[in-house]
């Protein structure tokens, strides 16, 4: 017998998009995303060994002291895939334990691929399905932007969100995001463009699902950054970015930014009071950007 789930059902079972459950998440919890990032120099900061046992110490101590007072975790997938299945089997608890603490994940992922392939992608991190399904992927468009339609199908069937490659802030990427098209727009103008489309009709007090990924230290652009949906700033707090560096990038679209904080705060652990009032400082610091 075929277990088909009707239309009322899934409208039951498909949560609230992702743009208005991070509203949501941000106004009640702050506008800080916090990476976890289980790289070998914080693992050893910790007193922690660069294998299993230590990433898994690391991540799910960080998880479980950080996600209750955190609207978004942003996992780095690849800090955990360099231990192959093992690291994956962390990362799924560490999802797990994220969304039970109420708190939005987004992996960061950076996946780009076409067809099959890219469903698959979309599959593994979007469809509620996968134990490693997350509230939002990071993705590059750089194949072409029509190369992401699988995923933005399956955001939307799952009211799930894209944070998309844009403007970042490594010194590599003024080559291809800078680089202009035959109509005389840059690469990231025409990003920038496809988000807002795929935004469109989103009211003027909502946020999209659809969001651009811009560095917090990136030099000041002439483009349009807002796209009616978040914009993930990457590079705040020990890699350089302040608030002040938000207002200068962002201008008018600061209101959309989640500013995107790692090592600033997990080199606070290994003390879950510490990570917290890392946490509780940043918010303060961010609460000027209004």
């Amino acid at each position: 017998m075929t277990d088909r789930t009707t239309d009322s059902e899934a409208a039951r079972t498909t949560p609230a998009p992702f743009g208005a459950r991070l509203k949501a998440a941000t106004a009640s919890r702050g506008r800080l995303c916090v990476g976890i990032d289980p790289h070998a120099a914080l693992l050893r900061a910790w007193g922690l060994d660069d294998d299993v046992a230590g990433l898994e110490r690391f991540a799910l101590s960080a998880t479980e002291a950080l996600a209750p007072y955190c609207s978004v975790l942003k996992p780095q997938s690849a800090f955990f895939e360099r231990f192959g299945s093992r690291g994956v089997a962390v990362l799924e608890r560490v999802v797990a334990t994220a969304r039970e603490a109420g708190a939005l994940v987004l992996m960061d992922a950076k996946r780009g691929d076409i067809g099959s392939t890219s469903q698959a992608y979309a599959e593994a991190y979007l469809d509620p399905s996968s134990p490693l399904a997350s509230d939002a992927v990071t993705v590059s468009p750089y194949l072409g932007f029509g190369s992401l339609t699988p995923f933005v199908e399956t955001a939307r069937a799952h009211g799930a969100g894209l944070l998309v490659l844009a403007l970042t802030s490594n010194p590599e990427g003024p080559e291809v995001q800078h680089a202009t098209a035959p109509d005389g727009r840059s690469v990231a103008g025409v990003l920038l463009d496809h988000l807002r489309a795929l935004n469109a009709g989103v009211d003027d007090d909502a946020l999209g699902s659809f969001g651009a990924v811009v560095g917090a230290t990136v030099d000041p652009t002439a483009e349009d950054l807002d796209v009616r949906g978040p914009l993930l700033a990457p590079g705040f707090g020990a890699q350089g970015g302040t608030v002040a560096d938000l207002r200068r990038v962002f201008g008018p679209a600061a209101r959309l930014v989640l500013p995107s904080s790692s090592r600033e705060v997990l080199a606070a652990g290994p003390d879950p009071v510490a990570l917290r009032d890392a946490v509780a400082r940043t918010h303060d610091a961010l609460a000027a950007l209004g």
